[in-house]
């Protein structure tokens, strides 16, 4: 999945067919904070979850640690434990 890092806005993005697929994030610190996920609600679970999976290898890539801020983000590491080592000391999911 092709993502575009906004840094202007400062989201990552990916045009689907259904309409943008935008994740809004802040870095601190060596921190991505992901605070707001924004996407039609015609989009499939399956996308929206290939979509920060492909965020969470760039900030692999990086060595960022992930704080996932927004519920819909939350729920995508309760899912997907093999992620958990993204989060920073004392981040408990």
């Amino acid at each position: 999945m092709e993502i575009k890092n906004n840094e202007l806005l400062r989201q990552f993005e990916n045009q689907t067919d259904k309409g943008l697929l935008s994740v809004e994030y802040s870095i601190q610190e060596r921190k991505l904070f992901l605070t707001k996920l924004n996407c039609n609600d015609a989009l499939d679970e399956d996308t929206v979850t290939e979509f920060l999976k492909s965020i969470m290898a760039i900030a692999e890539e990086k060595k960022y640690r992930v704080v996932p801020t927004n519920p819909k983000i939350t729920s995508f590491f309760r899912k997907n434990p093999s992620y958990k080592e993204l989060l920073p000391p004392g981040i408990k999911i």
